[in-house]
């Protein structure tokens, strides 16, 4: 009998033109009979905090700040994990540098790129979840179903894609604050003067908590919270 898991992607940093050369693209991974479980819980973590609301990396709140620590404590408490591409050549995936004309092709390379990995092989099914970006989400999972199967020679294990409203799912909402603060930590804005400060102590508490920098790669065999320092060839000219 096949394991079946979910898997909730977000990005950050993505627009091909967006003044940074920087980007991360990152999921959360749960077997599919825990979603209810895990659902729940984080619904009630919200509710004693009294903040029922979506939680974005770029609203960070100060006075949130009990609540995003009780959210780190327990995603690396349950059976959840996080595995994140970190980009920092972005650039290097433009259309022109991948030889293609269609500027689609920039979206889906991440996403290839994040979910085929030795970590899909085997015996298991996976749903795929995305945030929605636009009004052409059908023929966007099309497309990234074309791509998978073709990478992965006919042999994709990603059997289902959706497109979600991050406000209306935990599960993106806590992969935006792992990416938001993988690409906060990349870009160098803690350094800056008028750094954030709540963005500062979450950075801080993941990395004393997971034993790794948030902009660099984790160890090969690492998989509750996986970051690969992923470096893109120039194409020749």
């Amino acid at each position: 009998m096949k394991n079946k898991y979910n898997i909730y992607i977000d990005e950050s940093c993505h627009l091909e033109h967006n003044r940074t050369n920087v980007m991360c693209i990152g999921y959360l991974k749960i077997n599919s009979s825990d979603y209810n479980s895990l659902k729940e819980k984080i619904k009630k973590l919200k509710l004693k905090h009294l903040s029922p609301t979506e939680i974005k990396w770029n609203t960070l709140s100060m006075s949130r700040w009990n609540l995003y620590k009780e959210l780190i404590d327990f995603f690396f408490v349950n059976n959840i994990e996080f595995r994140g591409t970190l980009i920092k050549d972005k650039q290097n995936l433009s259309p022109e540098k991948l030889n293609k004309k269609d500027q689609n092709s920039y979206y889906y390379k991440t996403l290839v790129l994040l979910l085929n990995n030795k970590i899909h092989q085997g015996k298991s099914d996976y749903k795929v979840y995305l945030d929605v970006k636009d009004t052409r989400g059908k023929s966007r999972l099309r497309l990234l179903d074309k791509e998978l199967q073709e990478a992965l020679e006919g042999n994709s294990p990603f059997t289902y894609f959706q497109h979600l409203h991050s406000n209306e799912n935990e599960f993106l909402q806590l992969t935006d604050l792992f990416i938001g603060a993988i690409c906060f930590k990349a870009r160098n804005l803690s350094q800056k003067e008028n750094a954030s400060k709540i963005k500062l102590k979450v950075v801080d508490y993941i990395e004393n908590f997971y034993g790794y920098l948030l902009d660099e790669s984790t160890e090969p065999w690492e998989t509750k919270f996986f970051i690969d320092d992923f470096r893109i060839k120039p194409s020749k000219p």
